[in-house]
């Protein structure tokens, strides 16, 4: 979800708190094959998260909004040779 105009610090702070933890996981899926053949074989769900360490709860993100095109591009990313 983007932002809205004139959003507030912490409205901008809390986005990119979200962006970092869905960029990690894009991350994980494009640089560790292990973990992305086990997401796409089903075998390991990959899900996100934010703690916040004032309150302690824990919110829960779910899986990457681009799940499949990450997966399925990775193909065309990684050199076998």
């Amino acid at each position: 979800a983007e932002l809205a105009p004139g959003a507030s610090a912490e409205e901008i702070a809390a986005h990119v708190v979200k962006v970092n933890v869905f960029a990690g996981m894009e991350r994980l899926l494009v640089y560790s094959e292990p973990i992305r053949e086990k997401v796409k074989n089903g075998e390991v769900q990959l899900h996100g998260a934010v703690y916040d360490i004032v309150t302690g709860e824990v919110d829960f993100l779910g899986q990457h909004p681009r799940l499949p095109l990450i997966l399925g591009m990775q193909a065309g990313l990684i050199n076998t040779d």
